[in-house]
């Protein structure tokens, strides 16, 4: 019986956090083989070479940011705000898909081919909020300057430092959700 080779998702997986930690540089077969425990052998069992394990990182990236969200926000159903809300808590709050999504978006700075990709993620994201908020809001308008706002505070809030006058930062984040999103009948919520 031959040694059991690693699984190609471990690859992928070691690949999203050092990705996550260091960015794409830290991306290194050596590396990533060390700290499975394995030699880097079968690595090319499953990839041609390193491009090929970015692109499937990506890929798993793309799959769980869009693809599976979508899938848990339709599944779970609940009006245009709980459904949001729910979207952006599993792609913005997720202790691991936010520090893959935070590391893509500082490798599209430098890079077209994740840029591209980025731009694909983003767009279904938004595709998402202007149904949603559409669905409570008849001015086209409006639908996408609150999806703009939802989506920039969501992503906005990892880099801001500033206090929020003695608020805790999900108490504010939840209230931008309740301004930016109406509810299931259209109205926004009363003023404080």
């Amino acid at each position: 019986m031959g040694a059991q080779r690693t699984p190609r998702e471990k690859w992928i997986e070691q690949g999203l956090a050092a990705l996550a930690a260091a960015g794409p540089e830290a991306v290194r077969i050596e590396a990533l083989a060390q700290q499975l425990g394995v030699t880097k052998g079968g690595f090319y069992g499953y990839f041609a070479n390193r491009d090929a394990l970015l692109t499937a990182m990506l890929d798993t990236w793309e799959r769980e940011s869009v693809d599976e969200v979508l899938a848990r926000v339709e599944a779970e159903g609940g009006d245009p705000r709980t459904r949001a809300t729910r979207a952006g808590h599993l792609t913005f709050s997720d202790d691991r898909l936010l520090p893959i999504d935070l590391a893509v978006r500082d490798w599209a700075r430098r890079d077209a081919e994740v840029a591209d990709r980025l731009r694909r993620v983003d767009n279904a994201r938004m595709d998402l909020l202007r149904e949603l908020i559409g669905s409570v809001c008849d001015d086209p308008d409006e639908v996408e300057a609150r999806s703009l706002l939802a989506i920039t505070s969501a992503i906005g809030a990892h880099f801001l430092a500033a206090d929020h006058a003695g608020q805790h930062r999900p108490e504010v984040i939840a209230r931008i959700s309740s301004l930016l999103v109406p509810d299931a009948a259209g109205s926004d919520p009363p003023a404080r």
